[in-house]
């Protein structure tokens, strides 16, 4: 949230009705970090949301989202604004490490490991190196066999590793694109509480059921707006090109 107390009052308010949304679609969600406020709430929380067509739907939070109301904390009942945001990042897919023969190459020497003689006698040491990456791996065990497959075993991890924090890299600097300064005049959707309105200023669509909306029973009326929207825009650009 970008503007203290209420601010992360009301990313807890985002928070519980991106939660009970996800109820009412069947979808589980698992809290990963989460900063609490100093008088509640959240001043940041990370959540993984999973089943059928989440990003598909989830996709459409991401943003500034802007909170119209009397704080708690006010005195004189005058309304303040606040904002939060959201972004909602696709979760990576589980990767399969193929690793071609031309991918790589392997040597073999003489171990100089643990095992006594038997261990220096034969060429059973084994090093992959991978010529893409220059990931080099090595396994010195008696059998060459075992040797191999050790090695490879290793060197899919290494790969994996590397694949696996360039993705998160990504991730990072996707979200950091996302969120951008926090700035309010960045905002998809304003909740006025006075009013009882919220209206998401990408389609300029308002409607009088914030009390529904926050709780998350109505948050799809909005979500299945901008779906209906996007497609209809879509179709338009085909036709037009």
């Amino acid at each position: 949230g970008t503007g203290g107390d209420e601010a992360a009052l009301f990313a807890g308010d985002l928070y519980r009705m991106y939660t009970r949304y996800a109820q009412t679609m069947g979808w589980k969600v698992e809290v990963v970090d989460a900063s609490e406020g100093d008088a509640g709430g959240y001043k940041e929380i990370v959540a993984n949301v999973s089943g059928d067509g989440v990003f598909g739907h989830m996709k459409w939070e991401s943003g500034v989202h802007r909170v119209q109301r009397v704080p708690a904390t006010e005195t004189q009942g005058r309304i303040h604004t606040s904002a939060a945001t959201v972004a909602v990042l696709p979760a990576p897919e589980n990767v399969e490490i193929d690793v071609k023969p031309e991918d790589i190459r392997i040597d073999t020497m003489r171990s100089s490991g643990a095992g006594g003689q038997h261990v220096n006698t034969t060429d059973s040491a084994v090093r992959i190196t991978h010529l893409a990456t220059g990931i080099v791996v090595t396994s010195s065990e008696k059998s060459q066999h075992v040797n191999r497959e050790k090695a490879m075993e290793q060197l899919k991890i290494r790969l994996y590793e590397k694949e696996r924090s360039e993705r998160d890299a990504e991730r990072a600097e996707a979200r950091a694109s996302q969120i951008g300064s926090g700035d309010r005049s960045q905002k998809v959707r304003t909740y006025n509480y006075p009013e009882n309105r919220v209206t998401d200023h990408r389609i300029g669509l308002t409607l009088y059921s914030l009390d529904k909306i926050i709780t998350g029973d109505k948050l799809n009326d909005v979500v299945e707006a901008l779906i209906t929207e996007d497609r209809a825009r879509k179709l338009a650009a085909m036709e037009a090109s």
